[in-house]
């Protein structure tokens, strides 16, 4: 070892030897060296197994579903904002027209005056000024002023305080409106990368992965199926004792003329949700093979929550936008009894949603790259189902 060292400068001793710690931490640092130039290969350059790439594909895919209902609430706030900001310089132009007349037509009153001489000459200057009110204190101009002029002057000064107010409301809501708009960048952009990600990590697996992975999807969509026949099942027997009791509780309340049927208006309540829940479904189904493009609300193309607004919309009930206010758009029944129509919301962000078809399907747009089809509610499992909700 010694032969391949190099001599250093002053690095010796005076009978030869080498400096004991210098030598001790050359060979530290080589050995140390050795060891991590060994160990790289196998942690820079290690490959994600098929399970993890499918576990961050899913993910990614779901996180983009996320940011896709933060970006429809950003998109309906610029919209509304957008059009109170109209509304707000629309109101205020018309008022700085009235402000105006009102300017000239004190200017009329004071030119009057200063050719009369009954004012004196910066009379005019300050009925012209932006803010006279002061100055018709300080001077109990008002006093000299004829009733006529005395309305006109009440009318500007009011005229101007509300337009000056108006001023400063479109300011802030277009300050808002800022907001909003960078908001719905920002989760545009939030779903472009997730999306990019996803199909970064699917176009480095090989044909072979790429083989297994649609396998393993079959294989969930066959448990999902099978979990989907058992909620038919269970849904089936608690209608039929449901029947069954309804049958023995109107044969037992009699016929006699005195007997009335209580459970009338309920009936009645069903069969009106069940007709619009019929033209929803009749809608939702004719939308099957269309594209899931996020933000969309149709007519090519849809996201989630855009599927079933539009579904909803064409049996003529009015939802709300995002996922986050639909589930609010109604009324929360169990699993059990859900009916065909009804939205199931999934995630604990409630960030994706479908209309139920009965027997434990729906009717959906997936995710980016799919397309709006039937499928088993319990395509991502039992545990993302977050409830099930009864629009009305």
């Amino acid at each position: 070892m010694a032969s391949h060292r190099k001599p250093r400068p002053g690095g010796t001793l005076g009978s030869g030897m080498r400096t004991p710690a210098l030598a001790t931490a050359a060979l530290t640092s080589m050995a140390v060296f050795s060891q991590t130039a060994e160990a790289a290969p196998s942690t820079d350059h290690a490959k994600p197994s098929l399970e993890e790439v499918e576990k961050k594909v899913d993910d990614l895919y779901r996180q983009a579903e996320s940011a896709t209902e933060k970006y429809d609430a950003a998109k309906e706030r610029t919209g509304k904002q957008r059009g109170r900001v109209d509304a707000l310089r629309d109101d205020v132009a018309r008022r700085t027209q009235r402000l105006n007349k009102a300017r000239e037509e004190l200017g009329s009153f004071a030119a009057a005056q200063y050719r009369t001489g009954a004012a004196a000459p910066d009379t005019a200057t300050f009925l012209l000024a932006n803010d006279p009110q002061d100055y018709f204190d300080q001077t109990q101009l008002m006093n000299r002023l004829t009733s006529r002029e005395k309305s006109a002057v009440d009318d500007f000064i009011g005229e101007q305080a509300a337009t000056m107010k108006k001023r400063r409301e479109a300011a802030q809501s277009l300050q808002t409106l800022t907001d909003s708009q960078h908001d719905l960048q920002s989760a545009k952009s939030t779903v472009q990368k997730k999306l990019a990600t996803a199909r970064e990590l699917l176009s480095q697996l090989t044909a072979q992965e790429k083989a297994r992975l649609a396998a393993i999807e079959r294989e969930k969509q066959q448990e999902a199926a099978r979990k989907a026949a058992e909620l038919a099942k269970q849904q089936a027997a608690r209608q039929q004792a449901a029947s069954s009791s309804s049958s023995s509780s109107s044969t037992g309340s009699g016929s006699g003329s005195g007997s009335t049927d209580s459970g009338s208006s309920g009936s009645t309540t069903s069969s009106s949700y069940d007709t619009k829940a019929e033209k929803a479904l009749a809608f939702a189904r004719a939308q099957i093979g269309k594209p899931y493009v996020w933000g969309a609300t149709g007519p090519d193309s849809y996201d989630c929550s855009g599927l079933t607004q539009a579904a909803w919309r064409a049996a003529g009930v009015t939802l709300p936008r995002t996922t986050y206010d639909q589930v609010d758009a109604g009324t929360t029944v169990s699993l059990a009894d859900a009916r065909p129509g009804d939205l199931v919301f999934f995630y604990d962000d409630i960030s994706h949603v479908g209309i139920y078809i009965g027997n434990g399907m729906m009717i959906h747009a997936p995710k980016p790259g799919a397309y709006v089809r039937e499928e088993s509610i319990y395509y991502g499992g039992e545990s993302i189902i977050h409830s099930v909700v009864r629009p009305g």
